[in-house]
């Protein structure tokens, strides 16, 4: 079978392209969800050799409010024979929490459910993402099965949404706790999009804060996670990592947390090769046994 059905009616574009040297596959604006008249449409990345059988879903940041599908700073995985599928979801300035967690989910189910037409494995799934999109995608790593965050989106709904493995690049995990954690640069940027995210102010809306707050869905049968994380991050408290570390250790989880020493928000530090290593260690350790 080709890597790709060629009458996949659904791809938008078709491209071949060059990743540092290594011929890889690029398909955008594949629409995996309607939602009203708004289409909801991920990339995928594939590699010209596939050398792991770990198929990577990345989340963008933006403060739940901007960013896009093309932000995508994880890509030097595609070289490193990964393929990573990087997916829109709404905006809180179009739609409240849940629908993002919702719509990112549906895009797992698409992937799964198209896994022959796009020549992918999608029984492994680890889901990654930084700022924002850390905490999205800790919360669909914790939530495997939480009704109240699976949602109806897409037309995929017998596939399972649950990922084997979380990486959050300097993303919240306890929305209860983050604004008494934030200095006052933090506090500018957080309490206008927590606004805009959940409807009101945390306190305002216990229940729904709760509900967006990972450390509150950990159980024993989550997947492995990794943190990364800036112990000078003027912008998403380094606390809200350490409180998700010690939830998962408390079920007895298993976690790593790499605290980068000097580390802002964002920034190459997080992306560079090093990094890379060190998340690529975790990645392999999910993968399937041939």
């Amino acid at each position: 079978m080709s890597r790709l059905h060629k009458t996949f009616a659904v791809l938008a574009l078709t491209s071949a392209t060059i990743l540092n040297d290594v011929s890889a596959e690029e398909f955008r604006d594949v629409v995996f969800a309607t939602v009203g008249d708004r289409e909801l449409a991920l990339d995928l990345y594939l590699p010209d050799k596939f050398e792991c059988g770990v198929l990577l879903v990345y989340v963008h940041g933006g403060a739940w409010r901007g960013g896009s599908k093309g932000d995508v700073p994880v890509k030097g995985f595609v070289e490193r024979g990964f393929a990573l599928a990087s997916v829109d979801y709404r905006l809180s300035t179009e739609a409240r929490f849940p629908a993002n967690v919702h719509d990112i989910k549906a895009a797992i189910r698409f992937l799964r459910a198209k896994e022959k037409e796009f020549g992918i494995k999608a029984d492994k799934v680890v889901i990654l993402g930084s700022s924002a999109g850390g905490h999205l995608a800790a919360l669909v790593g914790v939530s495997n099965g939480n009704w109240a965050l699976e949602g109806t989106v897409g037309d995929h709904l017998d596939q399972s949404s649950d990922v084997q493995g979380i990486v959050s690049f300097y993303g919240a995990s306890n929305l209860e706790t983050i604004l008494a954690q934030s200095t006052p640069h933090g506090l500018s940027v957080r309490v206008p999009a927590l606004e805009l995210l959940l409807g009101d102010a945390p306190d305002k809306v216990p229940e729904l804060a709760r509900l967006a707050s990972p450390v509150a869905h950990v159980d024993k049968n989550d997947p492995p996670l990794l943190l990364i994380h800036g112990d000078q991050d003027p912008q998403m408290p380094v606390n809200q990592s350490v409180e998700l570390q010690a939830v998962y250790e408390s079920m007895n989880r298993p976690v790593e947390f790499i605290n980068l020493h000097g580390g802002v928000h964002g920034g190459a530090g997080f992306y560079d090769a090093a990094m890379l290593d060190r998340v690529e260690h975790f990645l392999i350790g999910i993968a399937p046994t041939e």
